[in-house]
């Protein structure tokens, strides 16, 4: 078929990766820093296009006829009605709209209503919450506000020269907090209650449909949110979990329906497919682990890890509760952590990096069990993250999780989602590709870890886990 481009822009940096589109090969890469400093809450979005035009330099482009574009999610991008920004895009986590979210959920008449309508429950970060917080902090910029774009839109549209026809696609699009996965359609109402009138959205369109075709005659795909992109890149499907470890932790899956969850607990996304992806987040992953480093005056997550090595599953009686800044699976915001089962045999530094690595699994399969328990089938579950490459975190994960865990190599899988997508749209346009089959590329480079005889003191390991959670907080899962 030729050969496509993915580019991901992530917060920091903007990474692009050159693939054969028929087997996914990556051919050539490229990398350019943001010209920003550090992660600031707002954003020129110009300097999204530098970091792109400086990555794609030295030809790096030069034979691609097809380009994906990956983005970071939770950007909002206000436009005016002439397509100039009315400020600078609103993006990252966001804390100043942490009061904005409270709003809207009363505004709307609760948790369960927003579930309802549209598969989430509004949080700082979301765009919808950034447009609250707008209306109500710079209303002269809200007013103006005509268009909203994403970042991934606001890139395609930038690429394709800033054509009338403006496009998001599902996935983007399912985590705006105004778009339902289930309905397939926009809330215009909660735009005009989060912006205070309404504004123009960008079109849904397919997964393998192409946003449109540059002057020069490069084919532009639908482009999506990072999570999506990665997800794409790795070649997840049914029965594939994603557990990613960072500060805080977040467990995904790839299912065939939107799941509506009253308790808030499940975000109910799209994926790049046109499949579905719920995803169930944690707040304290490897910010527990790093907590036991200091606690045990260690000098790195490593030193850790050997130290754990040195106990035995269960951590001889140790349980963490690991909800060091609260938690919101289960939904307990205002708790601290737990150290149960403190007896003198158990006293021991090895025994309390052991219980800090349980304690973070245990975590997160409380998260898996949450879509097990709405008929998520998981066989396999992709560990992402480089506390991932821990040899506590192999040892222990496949028997907690109690599935077969994959640890992929490192490399940049949104970036390669967003080119898989590019191979897609371009061999729909040649009818050598099905809309409804994307290509099959060649899955990752992976450790293949399975339970095996570890299973059953897994279990029991967990279940100690789970007896403690519930007299600590009986009824938090119900």
């Amino acid at each position: 078929m030729g050969i496509v481009a993915g580019l991901d822009s992530s917060p920091e940096f903007t990474r692009i990766v050159v693939c054969d589109a028929d087997t996914g090969a990556v051919l050539k890469q490229g990398y350019a820093p943001h010209p920003v400093e550090g992660r600031p809450s707002d954003v020129d979005p110009q300097a999204w296009l530098l970091s792109l035009g400086e990555a794609a330099g030295g030809g790096l482009l030069e034979g691609v006829q097809a380009i994906g574009v990956s983005s970071q999610q939770n950007a909002v991008v206000p436009l005016d009605a002439q397509g100039n920004t009315v400020r600078p895009a609103m993006v990252g986590g966001d804390k100043r709209a942490q009061v904005a979210a409270a709003d809207l959920v009363d505004a709307l008449g609760g948790r369960e209503a927003w579930a309802q309508a549209v598969g989430c429950v509004p949080q700082a970060p979301q765009p919808v919450t950034k447009l609250r917080w707008l209306n109500k902090t710079e209303p002269d910029a809200a007013l103006r506000t005509a268009v909203l774009l994403q970042a991934h839109d606001w890139l395609v549209w930038q690429l394709l020269g800033r054509p009338v026809r403006r496009t998001t696609d599902r996935g983007g699009a399912s985590g705006t907090g105004y778009w339902s996965a289930a309905t397939g359609a926009y809330r215009a109402d909660l735009v005009e209650l989060a912006l205070g009138h309404q504004a123009m959205l960008p079109e849904v369109i397919g997964p393998a449909d192409a946003a449109g075709t540059t002057p020069e005659g490069l084919l532009i795909s639908a482009g999506t949110g990072e999570t999506m992109a990665a997800a794409f890149g790795l070649g997840i499907g049914l029965g594939d979990a994603v557990v990613s470890l960072g500060a805080s932790g977040s467990v995904m899956a790839v299912h065939h329906e939107a799941l509506v969850d009253n308790t808030g607990m499940i975000t109910s996304l799209a994926d790049a497919t046109g499949m579905h992806l719920p995803v169930v987040t944690t707040l304290n992953a490897v910010r527990t682990l790093r907590g036991a480093t200091e606690m045990l005056g260690l000098s790195d997550l490593e030193s850790l890890s050997d130290l754990a090595m040195k106990s035995t599953p269960g951590a001889h009686g140790l349980v963490l509760l690991p909800y060091l800044e609260g938690e919101r699976t289960p939904n307990l915001p205002h708790t601290a952590g737990t150290l149960t089962g403190l007896r003198r045999e158990s006293m021991k530094p090895e025994h309390l990096a052991r219980a800090a690595f349980e304690g973070m699994l245990c975590g997160l399969a409380d998260a898996l069990d949450v879509l097990r328990g709405r008929g998520v089938e998981v066989r396999r579950v992709f560990l992402l993250g480089a506390a991932a490459e821990l040899s506590a975190v192999q040892a222990a994960a496949p028997a907690l999780f109690g599935a077969q865990v994959v640890v992929p190599q490192p490399a940049d899988y949104a970036a390669i989602g967003a080119a898989r997508q590019a191979a897609w749209a371009l061999g729909v346009s040649q009818g050598t590709l099905d809309p409804r089959t994307p290509p099959m590329w060649q899955g990752p480079a992976a450790q293949v870890l399975e339970p095996g005889e570890e299973l059953a003191v897994g279990q029991a390991v967990r279940q100690q886990y789970v007896s403690v959670r519930e007299q600590t907080y009986p009824g938090a899962f119900r």
